[in-house]
């Protein structure tokens, strides 16, 4: 595992040595510029990797290409950003226009030629710098609330072309549209005990304690210990127009006086985004939700924001002397707030002992793994886990048994279960599954594999189920001339859908699906209507092959 050092760091500073143009770019609406969501928000799985713009709480607002350049890429996708623009420039930028209600003009004329040349709803467009050239200002889209946004607004992003590094908007002249005269919240400051540590009399991780200062900065409780700590804080940002709880921007650690820990959210790869599981304290964030923000690495990760020293912000307290700890927390625009800890070497026996350990297994986070009982097995490939641990494992009740979801992983693990129960002619609807939530599933003969990224309990799961269509508005033998459009909800119980297809007269016609509602809508469209009498199926089908078909018939005047 590569992880980059920096044994002397002095100023924070030094993160932002590129020079990136300040005045090239225009903002991508109209509105004033409101956040959201800022650039390294932490989010569940990755970081955040642009700005989330209001727009007032609705959907249709104007979006324009923030500079020259060419449309370079679009995908459309029921999940992540929905529907999305990527616009490259020649500055050596690329834009990324997220969630979009729709494409507008030659783009969208493009979408929908890809669309029923593809015959599908989800598809993902390269293209060439002489296909769909823009210009600065120019009307590419209008805002929406597509893919897994949870509510109107425009997901922005700039990224290095070649590199396709997302890098924070704020350095590209962005400051100037927004005000904030705000510091940073610093809510809570955490210890942990490391390598069977006591602290405060505890072997577990403490909230400790924090008085307010004339000066605005916060004193921690004195925290007393015999051995190695780390630190963690819960901090989050705001500025003057926009309220929201976003994300810091800088965080420095200093030992009397020393820098020892840093991270700035300026620029990383996509390849890094779930390492925010080793950046937080999972197991607190499974248990209440807070994503308490750790300042150490026990074990390291390849998280390029991070610069530390050689002890990568682990401290030992040294027996008569008190060590002073400082955390500066500060946002883009100086704003800083600070919280001091004073630090004892302490002999004094524990109170609180540590969590029992009551598993039978160990794993080694950098070694491979095999686990295997009866007629199930799981294998973690080295690189699964972020740091070692105690495994909880075991098979019985037809279901094997893989430790809990409080324990992140990183990557790919692999379920294996040799089926002893279901006859021949129900295996092909058979799939391995967390509950009853689908895992893609290969068989072989009687052998099941699987691949997962979330502990827990799985299992074989049979879906003899179909699919489940309904009509939002019946149509059956209707004239319906004045309709401009017809949705359906569509739904499975078990396996989830795999796919979906409508005709129209016998014609493949494009639904767009909204996941959030499971909506499927065909806005009509006179290349595929007939005068008079028109022939309307669907047809879904799920994961392991059920499908359902709905067929319908209604009535339609092309005369104007």
């Amino acid at each position: 595992m590569k992880f980059l050092i920096l044994a002397f760091l002095f100023s924070p500073f030094l993160f932002a040595q590129t020079q990136y143009p300040k005045d090239y770019f225009r903002p991508p609406l109209d509105v004033p510029m409101q956040l959201s969501g800022n650039f390294g928000e932490l989010r569940p799985n990755h970081f955040h990797a642009g700005f989330d713009l209001k727009t007032n709480q609705k959907e249709g607002l104007n979006v324009y290409a923030i500079a020259d350049g060419y449309v370079s890429r679009i995908k459309i996708s029921t999940f992540g950003n929905g529907k999305c623009i990527y616009i490259t420039h020649p500055n050596g930028y690329t834009s990324v226009y997220g969630h979009l209600q729709t494409t507008v003009g030659p783009i969208q004329d493009y979408v929908k030629k890809t669309h029923y040349k593809e015959k599908a709803y989800e598809i993902e467009m390269l293209l060439k710098p002489d296909e769909l050239p823009v210009t600065k200002g120019q009307l590419i889209a209008l805002s929406g609330n597509t893919g897994s946004s949870e509510g109107p607004h425009l997901h922005f992003e700039i990224r290095d072309t070649k590199t396709e590094f997302v890098i924070n908007p704020i350095f590209f002249g962005f400051d100037q549209n927004i005000k904030d005269t705000k510091k940073p919240t610093l809510s809570s400051l955490y210890v942990y005990p490391l390598y069977n540590a006591t602290v405060n009399q505890s072997k577990q991780p403490l909230l400790v304690n924090m008085t307010l200062q004339k000066d605005g900065t916060y004193l921690a409780a004195k925290v007393k210990t015999n051995g190695k700590i780390g630190f963690g804080i819960n901090a989050s940002d705001t500025d003057d127009v926009s309220f929201n709880k976003n994300g810091v921007f800088n965080v420095s650690t200093f030992l009397n006086g020393n820098q020892n820990y840093n991270y700035q959210f300026n620029t990383y790869s996509f390849d890094e985004m779930r390492y925010i599981n080793a950046f937080i304290d999972y197991l607190r964030y499974k248990k209440t939700s807070q994503r308490v923000q750790k300042l150490f690495m026990k074990t390291p990760f390849a998280l390029s924001i991070i610069k530390t020293d050689s002890l990568r912000g682990i401290i030992s307290a040294v027996p008569n002397l008190t060590s002073n700890y400082r955390i500066e927390v500060s946002d883009y625009f100086g704003n800083s707030n600070s919280i001091t800890v004073p630090i004892e070497y302490d002999l004094e026996t524990p109170l609180v002992p540590a969590e029992p350990v009551t598993s039978k297994y160990f794993v080694r986070y950098n070694k491979d793994s095999n686990f295997e009982k009866d007629n199930m097995s799981v294998f973690f490939p080295a690189g699964t886990f972020y740091d070692d641990f105690n495994l909880n494992f075991d098979v019985k009740n037809n279901k094997i048994y893989i430790h809990d979801d409080t324990v992140p992983v990183h990557s790919n693990f692999t379920i294996t279960i040799k089926d002893t129960v279901y006859p021949e002619s129900l295996k092909d609807k058979l799939y391995i599954g967390k509950g009853t939530s689908y895992n893609g599933t290969t068989r072989k003969g009687d052998v099941f594999t699987a691949k997962a990224k979330i502990l827990g309990t799985y299992g074989l799961v049979l879906d003899t189920i179909a699919p489940v269509i309904k009509i939002a508005k019946p149509v059956e033998g209707k004239w319906i001339s004045d309709q401009k459009k017809i949705e359906f909800t569509i739904s499975d119980s078990l396996s989830g859908i795999k796919s979906y297809k409508g005709y129209l007269n016998g014609s493949w016609v494009l639904f767009e699906y909204e996941n959030k509602n499971r909506k499927i809508t065909h806005i009509f469209d006179d290349q595929y209507l007939t005068e008079g009498e028109n022939f309307l199926k669907i047809e879904v089908v799920d994961n392991v092959g059920n499908s359902t078909i709905f067929e319908t018939h209604f009535f339609r005047s092309q005369q104007k």
